[in-house]
């Protein structure tokens, strides 16, 4: 069967850029995002498209017992049928909106084919959510379905609301979603516009409520050609990405980018993470590219790697800036080196790290084709090399949200002047390389002197006595504030005075003067549900202890140290 005109224009974007990896430049140059023309479907015009005859593996769960499923394109292509059939005869039609909480498991991949089938929106809910999120979720996103594991049906009778309710296993009240195996599977396919809705993600929430973000059947699975080239990906490449459902990362690196490579997703479940297990799992499915969050790599490293790189061809890291010294451990134990990248809820893959480059230590890499990066200095609003990190409107940038949901003042403080503002500061170098500094809310100064926290904690983590690290303002009556490093320990490290000297001697041998850490707090790290560190807790714990002129009974002070003075 000839190939729609949209799906060409996909699979030509798709393969420029696999055949421009390691050459940045003239991706820049030749890659055009592609024209679907007045209507697209990914799951139809794209998936269903690669899937249809082809028996490779789409699909790779992995289980800690050892038990593992595997169903390949076309399985996944005729499940999806199948349970988009299903779904219409229980009535749900193109435009509502899914709430979807399920783990890493067959269904979770079927019902967003399934869903994205019906022109249906996905509402993606990580599990570890109560009533009380629920509830908000429920009724922000206007949910007229929910699909969970039946573990998790008890939560929503504290949610009230007139919505279809349906659970993988078995619950009185609920539609089985076993039922759906008893369906004849037929091609089944909505038509839907490419500014038609499609996902609704509530971000984590490190400073305030989770806003909820729009994505349309343009903006995540066009513009996510952008994390495609960034991973690196091919076809017939097997990828694995720890991350968790619920949350956009999910949907860029176990869902899109993967299947636009026609990549198999792979996925290892376990209860506790065990860096040893997964290092097995890696070299028994000959993974090929690898992209864990900063904290996994970070434990990583406190591991065992002289096994080798096995299949290992691409490492990458996304979710929060790596560490130098994190990416120097493994590049000396593997050979290979970790490619960072950063992107948001909001967005797609906008900086990274490209395959075959040169890797800048320390930096996000250069922005990534066909969007339009720049760097604009939020007091004067003009462009510069050092400044907030903005998308241009006037290009329009494909793979941005079509906005917040529901709250007018934060779409027009994010849509400002023009740009779409990401919140976050970095530097530009002559090479066009972005290194991070910080979220505007998380930079601060010290004695008049700016202070990225990332700087400081990239220092903190070479240290073997630190696992995790997250410095904030400790208010100062003299030089206004001070760094302050929250210190989560290394395993085998006890939190003494000993180990704070030890800490606070190593930042002292490598930062500047006016960057030296000066207090010190062995802490339980706050973190959203996702996993990124809060460090407006923080802030608000050092800040409520000087106003209130108290002291924090477990902190350690440079001055305590005689010879760490200045």
């Amino acid at each position: 069967m000839e190939e729609r005109a949209s799906t060409q224009a996909y699979r030509e974007a798709r393969d420029t850029l696999v055949s421009l990896t390691g050459d940045y430049e003239r991706a820049v140059r030749e890659f055009r995002w592609p024209d679907v023309g007045e209507r697209f479907s990914w799951a139809v015009d794209w998936f269903d498209a690669v899937a249809r005859g082809n028996d490779r593996t789409a699909l790779w769960i992995v289980e800690e017992d050892g038990s593992e499923r595997r169903l390949t394109f076309e399985e996944m292509a005729t499940r999806s049928d199948q349970v988009a059939v299903w779904l219409s005869g229980l009535g749900v039609s193109r435009g509502d909106r899914v709430l979807l909480m399920l783990g890493n498991q067959v269904e979770l991949w079927e019902t967003m084919l399934a869903v994205f089938k019906l022109g249906a929106v996905i509402m993606p809910t990580t599990a570890a959510l109560g009533p009380a999120d629920l509830r908000d979720r429920v009724q922000r996103g206007g949910a007229a379905v929910v699909v969970a594991n039946a573990a998790d049906a008890a939560k929503f009778e504290e949610v009230p609301g007139d919505y279809l309710r349906i659970s993988v296993g078995a619950v009185e009240g609920w539609h089985a979603y076993a039922d759906a195996d008893a369906v004849q599977p037929r091609r089944h396919s909505t038509v839907t516009a490419p500014d038609d809705p499609l996902l609704l993600y509530f971000t984590s929430g490190t400073t305030s409520r989770p806003k909820l973000v729009e994505h349309t059947q343009v903006s995540y699975p066009i513009g996510h050609l952008s994390t495609m080239y960034w991973l690196g990906a091919r076809p017939g490449d097997v990828h694995l990405a720890i991350s968790s459902p619920g949350w956009a990362k999910h949907a860029w690196s176990c869902f899109f980018a993967p299947w636009i490579a026609e990549a198999t997703v792979f996925v290892y479940n376990y209860s506790r993470f065990d860096a040893a297990a997964l290092l097995e799992q890696i070299r028994r499915a000959e993974v090929t590219t690898f992209c864990a969050p900063p904290t996994v790599w970070r434990m990583l490293i406190q591991a065992d790697l002289s096994g080798g790189r096995a299949s290992l061809r691409e490492l990458l890291a996304a979710g929060e800036p790596l560490n130098p010294e994190v990416i120097s451990q493994v590049e000396k134990a593997w050979g290979l080196t970790i490619r960072d990248g950063y992107g948001q809820t909001e967005t797609t893959l906008q900086i990274g790290n490209i395959a075959g480059e040169p890797v800048k230590p320390g930096s996000m890499g250069r922005p990534m084709p066909g969007v339009p990066v720049a760097l604009v200095d939020p007091l004067t609003g003009e462009r510069s090399d050092e400044g907030e990190i903005v998308l241009d409107l006037s290009e329009n940038p494909v793979n941005l949200m079509t906005g917040y949901l529901g709250d007018p003042e934060r779409q027009q403080e994010a849509m400002a002047a023009g740009y779409y503002h990401t919140g976050d500061v970095a530097q530009r170098d002559a090479d066009g390389y972005i290194t991070y500094i910080g979220r505007t809310d998380d930079v601060f100064k010290a004695s008049d002197y700016k202070v990225s926290p990332f700087e400081l904690e990239s220092v903190l983590i070479e240290h073997p006595a630190v696992a995790e690290a997250a410095v904030v303002p400790a208010p100062d009556p003299t030089r206004l504030a001070v760094p302050k490093a929250y210190i989560a320990l290394a395993a085998g490290w006890e939190p003494s005075a000993e180990t704070a000297k030890a800490i606070l001697a190593h930042a002292r041998a490598n930062l500047a003067p006016y960057l030296r850490v000066r207090r010190l707090e062995f802490f339980e790290l706050p973190k959203t549900i996702s996993g990124k560190i809060r460090r407006v807790e923080l802030r608000d714990r050092e800040q409520h202890a000087f106003e209130g002129g108290t002291s924090l009974s477990e902190e350690f002070r440079d001055d305590q140290f005689p010879d760490l003075r200045t």
